[in-house]
């Protein structure tokens, strides 16, 4: 048996006369939506397999269907004859446009078999000239593959050749996707060998020495280097450092992708005309003190080298100079020359130096993506991307990034070893500067919590004038706080929102316990409070919820509330920022009651009695128009009850500050957020702040439900119906561990139960019309549910990087992006 090795992901190009048995060659070891045949081709566009006029037409059809399926990154086969030059050159083409490698599978049979093959088939009347010159063009052809571009070719001589091959699929070089780690990747090494040892006994590994050389270092726990390349050049000690590499990758404990450096040494090793720059002489000059033999192994070692990998299921890649995403796992020049030079624009710098495009400013990929090639002062994500040269050879250090973890770990440099050409500066940017780039754009944000969430361009644009028009300064804007999703609608004939879908939600996801929060009629606000008094009190897009003096009042009695409280030592920090409701409702939302709920309320009780004085008369008159008199008694019941409902929740506050705030949730202090601590701690702070001062605190009523449990399921529900049935707005039902992660990722944080006369609001006076309330069960929540969650994540990111001490563009990023997100199309009274 013949064994015919092929790359996973290539472009197999089927040559052979007609007659020769590609169809049943294809059909044999491919599958068939891996084939793509010319005579398909031209059946889809005439009908007719044979139509030879349709052939231009056929081969436009085929090449689009190969370039999308290498797109999409499947291996494709075209079954034509391809026995011309000028038919494959497109098809070469089309491999290389899309980074795949060109194979080529000959079927080189004698004529004769070929054309007793077609005799039997009716449909191919062409004489046997055709088959011939076919013939004639295959074997005129075959020494001129390879120059061509095909990377592969394999020729079956005989039919026996053929019944007896087999197609081995082999991975490209650069695919370790069933290689997970962890790893431990490391920078621009430059010759730097002391400072490579002294960080691998930072990582952990233990170094193996020989004969007065490091030739080794191992992880005790099993973890393995990757390193980025540019190992050599300019440095002290180039042919140490490649011992000691080449020692890890040959033992199994470290791998390596090629520098450019490496790629040039290689070049200079075998007599290439090669200008000794950049370092390059000085490893010569290293070199030529050790013996041929390791100068030769250093040659094929550098030579073997890959130009990138792909690990973990394909979330890392390694590449000396970055990778853009549609060059990951592909195979062509274009792909090498990235990954060691990077985007280059061709030109060059004041300082002589190759002028490269910021391509990671543009990622948007889902794999990490760890490089080095042109040094920075430290390291920084950007766009899931971090360059991992810190300019150790230059003076600055030499640096790992531990993955999964993505903790970054430094060794200074013990000296300067090279003068850069380009001078190593600190980052010109300061931390609190914000640039428009941070978040204009289609943008990807990193969460602890979520992993990677995309904010879409034209949402930023809406926020931005948001931001920028009406928010608080961003240097006091560290969280906003995330929309809430509804419960899904109630099967009860009069209800649309119901506690028991709350209940059965979270038991679904094998929440045992909820807590139950009186969800109060007032505005969302979050509360940054220091010792002294200072801070804000900001609406959920950042709006100021006072004037400057009236803030100053609230916020000096809530931070007298903490002392009292006895929280500012407790919690041992020095601020405190808060997720609360602010009450009465008209605090932030009077102009909006008087516009649009006080107008409607007054219109529909003016205007329907009016009717029914004019309905009531003609129906003695006769008129038919009992249906008509009934449905608007009814809409004047619903007017009423509407009214009745707003007025409700603007109730004046009898205190010299005329509002109350509800908090429910502490986020974050000085040093720690508090999102894993249960409901029942965060709520039981609230009492004691409201007892410190219960003039302007008001407590959060709550009831613990067990979601599996009949009895505790049914009291939920009580509590609620007594809630809504007195005029609240209804309850939160939240985890009651709070912050909960499934199988699937986050949990709800809470879903709102609100009431059926709140709901009237929201919906409208006659939201409970049977025929209404029906077309608004079908509400859809999905996007909603999205929506929330990803903010939810993005407000928890934006405390852990405030927390941290992270610059503020970082947080404001997060922040932002909240806003952002609520601008997506979502219906407003979901």
């Amino acid at each position: 048996m013949t064994e015919l090795s092929i790359p996973e992901l290539s472009l197999v190009v089927l040559v052979g006369t007609s007659g020769s048995g590609k169809s049943v060659f294809a059909g044999t070891h491919f599958l068939p939506t891996e084939v793509v045949s010319s005579d398909d081709c031209r059946a889809m566009v005439s009908d007719d397999p044979n139509d030879q006029g349709a052939t231009t037409d056929a081969f436009d059809l085929l090449e689009y269907i190969v370039g999308k399926r290498l797109d999409r990154g499947r291996l494709t086969v075209v079954d034509a004859t391809n026995v011309q030059a000028s038919a494959r050159k497109s098809l070469v083409a089309l491999a290389k446009d899309h980074d795949v490698l060109p194979v080529a599978i000959v079927l080189d049979l004698p004529v004769a078999l070929a054309l007793e093959r077609n005799a039997s088939r009716p449909d191919r009347d062409f004489g046997a000239h055709v088959v011939k010159r076919q013939h004639d063009q295959l074997r005129r052809s075959l020494r001129g593959l390879k120059r061509e571009g095909f990377r592969a070719i394999h020729v079956l001589g005989s039919p026996e050749a053929v019944a007896s091959a087999s197609i081995v699929r082999t991975r490209l070089l650069n695919d370790r996707r069933d290689e997970y780690g962890p790893f431990d990747v490391i920078g621009d090494v430059h010759g730097c060998r002391e400072e490579l040892e002294i960080l691998l006994r930072r990582l952990g590994y233990a170094i193996v020495g020989e004969e007065g050389h490091s030739v080794d270092a191992a992880h005790p726990d099993g973890r393995r280097a990757v390193f980025v390349g540019d190992l050599i050049d300019r440095g002290p000690d180039s042919p140490g450092t490649l011992r000691l590499v080449m020692g890890m990758v040959a033992s199994g404990n470290a791998l390596c992708v090629s520098g450019n450096h490496e790629a040039k040494l290689v070049r200079a090793l075998g007599r290439k005309d090669v200008r000794a720059t950049h370092g390059l002489q000085e490893t010569l000059d290293q070199l030529a003190t050790e013996d041929d033999a390791f100068v030769a192994e250093v040659r094929r070692f550098c030579d073997s080298l890959v130009a990138h990998y792909v690990f973990d299921d394909g979330g890392l890649v390694v590449a000396h100079a970055g990778l853009a995403e549609k060059y990951h796992g592909r195979a062509s020049g274009r792909v090498r020359a990235f990954a060691l030079y990077g985007d280059t624009s061709g030109e060059t710098d004041e300082f002589g130096l190759p002028i490269r495009y910021p391509w990671a400013d543009e990622y948007r990929g889902a794999a990490t993506v760890l490089y080095g090639h042109t040094p920075v002062p430290e390291t920084e994500w950007i766009n899931n991307t971090m360059c991992l040269d810190t300019g150790c050879v230059f003076g600055g250090s030499l640096t790992a990034l531990r993955y999964p973890e993505r903790e970054v770990m430094s060794v200074p440099a013990r000296a300067t070893y090279y003068q850069p050409i380009r001078p190593l500066v600190p980052p010109s940017r300061r931390p609190e500067v914000l640039r428009l780039t941070d978040v204009l754009g289609h943008r990807v944000i990193s969460t602890e919590y979520m992993g990677r969430i995309s904010v879409r361009d034209e949402t930023a644009a809406g926020a931005l004038e948001v931001m920028s028009r009406f928010a608080i300064a961003p240097a006091g804007l560290f969280y906003l706080p995330p929309t809430m999703s509804p419960v899904d609608s109630s099967s009860r004939d009069e209800f649309l929102e119901h506690p028991d879908e709350a209940f059965d939600h979270y038991a679904k996801h094998s929440i045992g316990r909820v807590v139950c929060e009186e969800k109060h009629m007032g505005s969302r606000a979050v509360v940054s409070v220091a010792r002294d008094g200072s801070g804000s009190v900001h609406s959920r897009t950042g709006r100021a919820f006072f004037s400057d003096e009236r803030q100053a009042a609230v916020l000096s009695r809530i931070a007298d509330a903490v002392t009292e409280a006895g929280l500012w030592t407790e919690l041992d920090t020095t601020r405190l920022l808060v997720d609360a409701e602010v009450l009465p409702w008209t605090a932030k939302a009077e102009p909006m009651v008087r516009s649009q709920y006080a107008r409607v309320g007054a219109a529909a009780t003016t205007a329907i009695p009016a009717t029914i004085d004019v309905l009531t008369a003609a129906a003695a008159r006769g008129a038919d128009v009992g249906d008509l008199l009934d449905r608007t008694r009814t809409r004047g019941v619903n007017a009423g009850l509407f009214v009745d409902s707003y007025r409700h929740h603007v109730q004046p506050i009898a205190s010299p500050l005329g509002i109350q705030v509800a908090p429910f949730q502490v986020l974050a202090g000085d040093a720690a957020t508090y999102e894993n601590r249960d409901h029942q701690w965060h709520l039981d702070i609230a009492d004691r702040l409201a007892v410190a001062d219960p003039e302007l605190f008001r407590p959060t009523r709550r009831l613990v439900v067990e979601t599996t449990a009949e009895s505790s399921r049914a009291a939920g529900v009580t509590w609620w119906e007594d809630l809504t049935a007195n005029g609240g707005e209804g309850m939160v039902v939240k985890p009651l561990a709070n912050l909960v992660r499934g199988p699937k990722g986050l949990v709800q944080p809470g879903l709102k139960v609100r009431g059926r006369e709140y709901l009237r609001i929201i919906y409208g006076p006659d939201y409970t019309d049977p025929t209404t309330l029906a077309r608004l069960k079908n509400r859809n929540l999905r996007l909603k549910r999205s929506m929330a969650l990803r903010e939810y994540a993005l407000g928890l990111e934006a405390l852990r990087r405030a927390v941290a001490g992270e610059p503020l563009w970082r947080v404001h990023q997060c922040v932002f992006g909240v806003l952002a997100m609520e601008s997506e199309a979502v219906d407003p009274r979901l």
